[in-house]
């Protein structure tokens, strides 16, 4: 499992590459906080998120069955 530090870098590289957010830390400013995006950027992003999972599922399940043998 990851730790909470690099899921949190996952999801700041996503939303950078996909949506265009630099961080995603609060500024508490309305401009910085707020962003206006795409359905397809949304997607994107989603389908990256989603495919970082499997990827991380199947890591997960390759550990388990090689300490089980």
């Amino acid at each position: 499992m990851k730790s909470s530090q690099s899921i949190d870098q996952l999801f700041n590289r996503i939303a950078n590459e996909h949506l265009y957010i630099e961080t995603l830390e609060t500024q508490h400013r309305d401009r910085l906080d707020f962003h206006e995006v795409a359905v397809w950027g949304i997607k994107c992003a989603l389908a990256a998120a989603y495919a970082e999972g499997l990827a991380e599922g199947k890591k997960a399940k390759t550990s388990r069955s090689q300490t089980c043998n």
